[in-house]
């Protein structure tokens, strides 16, 4: 499965990357990157989750290396990180576990919405987990590096 879809997916994660980073108003060559930041996370995601890694594990380390990035072009381009990891986040943000807990919760199905709702909590909770665990990583490299 990775092998004949990823290609169509990496490249949609790329123009959502591309859409959301024009609106979000990151300019020149920043935009690049972040088109770049985007395609790596869902590429990193896309293996892991057909490899049979945890879902959870698939969202962390997708963001994991996603943060990694950003924090080394926002060093070299000495740009804030946030300009460049927000809108590449955004095709793993879990929006559909968000959307099916609500529907589920209006047709009155609480026990499967507490199971979409925790699922995406535990998809939210990961790439949190993530972001911090670059961050922190890289500041210790750069604590030991100076």
């Amino acid at each position: 499965m990775f092998v004949y879809s990823s290609p169509i997916q990496i490249l949609a994660a790329v123009f959502t990357t591309l859409g959301f980073g024009v609106l979000f108003n990151v300019k020149g060559n920043n935009l690049l990157h972040t088109c770049i930041a985007g395609g790596i996370s869902w590429a990193v995601y896309l293996f892991c989750s057909t490899h049979a890694y945890s879902l959870s594990f698939s969202y962390f380390l997708a963001t994991f290396i996603l943060s990694l990035y950003s924090e080394i072009i926002a060093r070299i381009k000495k740009t804030p990180v946030t300009s460049i990891l927000i809108a590449a986040m955004i095709p793993l943000a879990p929006g559909g576990g968000i959307y099916y807990t609500m529907l589920h919760i209006l047709q009155k199905n609480y026990p499967l919405a507490l199971s979409k709702g925790v699922d995406t909590l535990i998809i939210a909770g990961s790439m949190a987990i993530g972001v911090f665990s670059a961050s922190a990583l890289f500041r210790v490299y750069q604590e030991i590096r100076h």
